[in-house]
């Protein structure tokens, strides 16, 4: 497999490998456990393995295809040995991902033809959803771009207050109306500003509640509707943020949000958190939708550009 040779940057690397200890490490024990007394890769040894991987939050759809797929291997090579599961299951999640085309990109870039290009980020309260936003603008900002922010989570103050924090922190404009304002005004005015400026990048925050699918489809849609007269083709990204320490509970929230709006990239966080990080394998199966960004740790640098062959390589290290 010759795309565990890539040279990953030193710095980021050991951040994603420190980010997925937690999740490696429970992993792996579980694994050892699995294979213990046993020379060859039999049934009960895969039984055993469906159980870890569904109980990592790979989900259980993903489980079954790897899971079949290392069975395929087996009947070829009866004699297959738990000493080789380790390389096996490594060669055949990288094998998932790369079909599913996801995570190939390696930094903050933006297509040159969309001027400004907008990003429309959908995600429940308490996901790290204004935190990734402030995140992202500081990673944009560092690649060279020019940034605008829209608070348009007008339905909490302390959202609209979050995002004013952290455009002070990254020193970037944000426009923002009173709780409770109109989400697609706010989008508008955000949009003419941003091309007013010149800006390169215009990062739109936007309510994250699902008690009500209806509400929130034609919330959401009247958004894009209203930036599409300031943008015909706004937004360029609807991105969707998910709290990978929630495991099976962020694949009911992909189902929700996919259900409510057409949903083109995905940023999963708080991975260093947690022994779940399999759920980034799942749900970037099971939805079909590139994960573009993964959260693993704190710190302002802490969100990566989710790249699948650093993803795991660092989670088979």
């Amino acid at each position: 497999m010759s795309f565990f040779k890539r040279i990953f940057s030193s710095e980021k690397k050991e951040t994603l490998d420190k980010g997925l200890e937690k999740t490696k490490t429970t992993f792996f024990s579980k694994l050892t456990k699995a294979v213990a007394g046993k020379s060859n890769v039999d049934d009960e040894v895969l039984d055993n393995l469906e159980e870890i991987l569904v109980s990592s939050d790979v989900g259980v759809d993903t489980t079954l295809k790897i899971i079949k797929r290392i069975e395929e291997r087996v009947a070829v090579d009866k004699y297959l040995g738990t000493d080789e599961l380790n390389k096996i299951l490594r060669e055949e999640i990288a094998g998932l991902l790369a079909e599913n085309n996801t995570g190939n990109e390696t930094d903050f870039v933006i297509p040159e033809s969309k001027k400004p290009y907008v990003i429309m980020v959908v995600g429940v309260n308490g996901v790290g959803k204004t935190t990734t936003i402030g995140k992202l603008a500081n990673q944009f900002k560092k690649a060279g771009y020019s940034v605008v922010l829209g608070a348009a989570d007008t339905f909490r103050a302390a959202a609209i207050d979050q995002l004013q924090i952290w455009a002070d922190r990254v020193d970037i404009p944000i426009v923002r109306q009173q709780m409770g304002s109109d989400p697609a005004s706010v989008a508008f005015d955000t949009l003419q500003s941003a091309v007013s400026q010149n800006a390169d990048v215009v990062i739109i925050d936007t309510a994250g509640r699902l008690h009500n699918k209806v509400n929130l489809m034609n919330e959401l849609t009247k958004v894009k509707r209203v930036m599409q007269k300031v943008v015909d083709d706004a937004p360029h990204d609807v991105m969707l943020v998910l709290d990978g320490s929630t495991g099976q509970n962020a694949f009911e929230q992909a189902k929700q949000f996919t259900a409510a709006t057409e949903v083109t990239s995905l940023a999963v966080t708080k991975l260093d958190g947690t022994a779940k990080g399999g759920v980034v394998i799942g749900i970037s199966d099971q939805f079909k939708i590139p994960v573009k960004y993964i959260g693993v740790g704190e710190g302002i640098e802490d969100l990566q550009v989710f790249n699948k062959f650093e993803f795991v390589d660092s989670f088979f290290k």
